[in-house]
């Protein structure tokens, strides 16, 4: 048996209330913890973008691939955890820092090219946008001067290349509408 790594799953979904419900329980009732969840609407109307990043080895996430598709919004999905892709988190992070830190706290930023987006007497507010090793990297320095808050947005993930993930969905969409009965 295969050890489990991080798998990184991009689904299509039609823009419905209840669907991020029934994708989370999916993986609940599986008993996977979901690492990082991103989700959002695409250009195309109607249609969202989940990207979710959790542990499973090569068998689970065949399965979870096939039980993602028996979700009835669920219009495509991707394991691009073997593809050529790009991935961004993005961060907020509250760090103590008076007069006699801020410039250093100021310096470590640059270092990372993370910005400052809040400035108060006795904290700064930076924003970073990286790969999670990068944003890691940041907060273990920022550690020692006092991490006040901290939140991320989830890892988001596109495949390199000139391929429309989005072409393929919209040859889907007019025969999903005729099976539903819709006009």
């Amino acid at each position: 048996m295969d050890r489990p790594i991080l798998r990184t799953f991009i689904a299509y979904v039609e823009d419905r209330p209840g669907v991020l419900n029934r994708v989370a329980s999916l993986f609940r009732r599986r008993a996977y913890n979901i690492e990082s969840l991103s989700v959002g609407r695409t250009h195309i109307t109607g249609i969202s973008r989940l990207t979710l990043v959790l542990e499973a080895d090569e068998d689970g996430a065949r399965r979870l691939e096939a039980n993602l598709y028996k979700l009835v919004n669920t219009l495509w999905v991707q394991d691009v955890t073997h593809t050529a892709s790009v991935a961004r988190d993005l961060a907020l992070i509250k760090v103590r820092a008076d007069a006699t830190t801020r410039a250093q706290v100021l310096q470590l930023c640059e270092v990372f090219r993370a910005r400052t987006v809040d400035v108060a007497p006795e904290a700064l507010t930076i924003e970073i946008t990286g790969t999670g090793d990068k944003i890691e990297g940041l907060l273990d320095v920022l550690r020692p001067f006092g991490i006040i808050e901290m939140v991320r947005t989830g890892m988001i993930v596109m495949t390199r290349g000139a391929e429309e993930a989005e072409a393929r969905l919209d040859t889907m969409l007019p025969a999903r509408a005729a099976d539903s009965g819709a006009p």
